[in-house]
């Protein structure tokens, strides 16, 4: 998954299409991610010490890795993403339409 928290994404397709989010939470497990302000769904939460009154809440709900794509920091536009090896040894994940490493 190419994707980390903390990445600017776009989505490409569901309701939400054409939004930008940052990823709040990666769970590659389930191959999914968590944007803010997109997906939102409304959650019953019952009464509890730290919330008395209980109530219906809006929280984010995970979306599929594949429905969004990551927004390079460089050149501002979604792109898909290459990995390579610096000079560490460590992969890196690039760009592919600007060449320039992500962060």
């Amino acid at each position: 998954m190419n994707i980390k928290k903390g990445d600017k994404v776009k989505v490409l397709s569901g309701k939400d299409k054409g939004k930008e989010g940052v990823v709040l939470r990666a769970l590659p497990q389930k191959e999914r991610v968590v944007v803010e302000k997109v997906n939102l769904i409304k959650k019953a939460l019952r009464p509890t010490q730290q919330n008395p009154q209980g109530g219906i809440s809006t929280v984010e709900a995970p979306i599929h890795v594949s429905n969004v794509m990551l927004v390079c920091p460089e050149c501002k536009q979604p792109t898909r993403v290459s990995r390579k090896r610096d000079e560490a040894g460590k992969l890196t994940r690039v760009c592919k339409k600007c060449g320039k490493d992500i962060k």
